[in-house]
């Protein structure tokens, strides 16, 4: 049994991992899905990137979890990283869903053309708008996923997006799965194929888009079981 706090990326809350989150349970592991604040049903609330590592550091000694893997998807793996190295001894592993890789001193936003996204934060009192269902186009989503998806999604709070991360070592240091989603592009990039390069991390391709936990519930709860044979 193992037990695992799942934070969504961008727009998302824990509603995202429903379906993930019974599959785990099934399995008969414990799944802790987080909503981070800003978002769902903690809308409209302002929070920074330290606001959001906290959570997941917060709720993981509420819980009071050892051996615990936590999971980030896409921008969570920004604050997931951080919080990763902040429980030490509790951590059993980390997993990156298609996720932004943290590095000391840069932003969710460095390392990709983003201007577009620091002018619809400014243009929306700070937040970064929910996209509109032709964003999902291409990702193995059905239109109902997308409907369920746009439904559910809440603009999310800009300083997450822009504020640098905080390491005191090298994130590669720390024992780790990433899963690499191939509908939004078949290689690892940047800071993740960097991160990569490290001893302790290993790579699982999923053949379908970036938000599997809407497109292959089932298989990617499969590949989290399987990811805790490596801690």
């Amino acid at each position: 049994m193992t037990r695992f706090v799942l934070v969504a990326g961008a727009w998302l809350g824990a509603w995202a991992w429903d379906e993930v989150a019974a599959e785990l349970r099934a399995a008969g592991h414990e799944a802790y899905p987080l909503t981070l604040t800003g978002l769902a049903e903690k809308r409209d609330v302002p929070a920074g990137l330290e606001t959001h590592v906290q959570d997941i550091v917060d709720e993981v000694e509420r819980l009071d979890l050892r051996e615990v893997v936590l999971v980030g998807h896409s921008y969570a793996g920004v604050p997931v990283g951080q919080a990763a190295e902040r429980i030490g001894e509790r951590l059993g592993r980390v997993v990156l869903v298609d996720a932004n890789v943290p590095v000391d001193g840069e932003s969710f936003l460095a390392g990709w053309p983003s201007d577009f996204v620091r002018e619809a934060i400014a243009a929306h009192d700070g937040f970064w708008p929910c996209p509109d269902p032709a964003e999902f186009a291409g990702q193995g989503l059905t239109d109902d996923q997308v409907a369920r998806l746009v439904a559910g999604a809440t603009a999310h709070p800009g300083a997450t997006l822009t504020e640098p991360a905080v390491l005191s070592r090298p994130f590669g240091e720390l024992p780790g799965t990433y899963i690499k989603c191939l509908l939004d592009g078949e290689e690892p990039w940047g800071a993740a194929a960097e991160l990569l390069k490290s001893e302790r991390w290993n790579l699982v391709d999923l053949d379908t888009g970036h938000w599997p936990m809407f497109s292959r519930p089932r298989e990617l709860a499969g590949i989290l079981a399987a990811s805790t044979k490596g801690t």
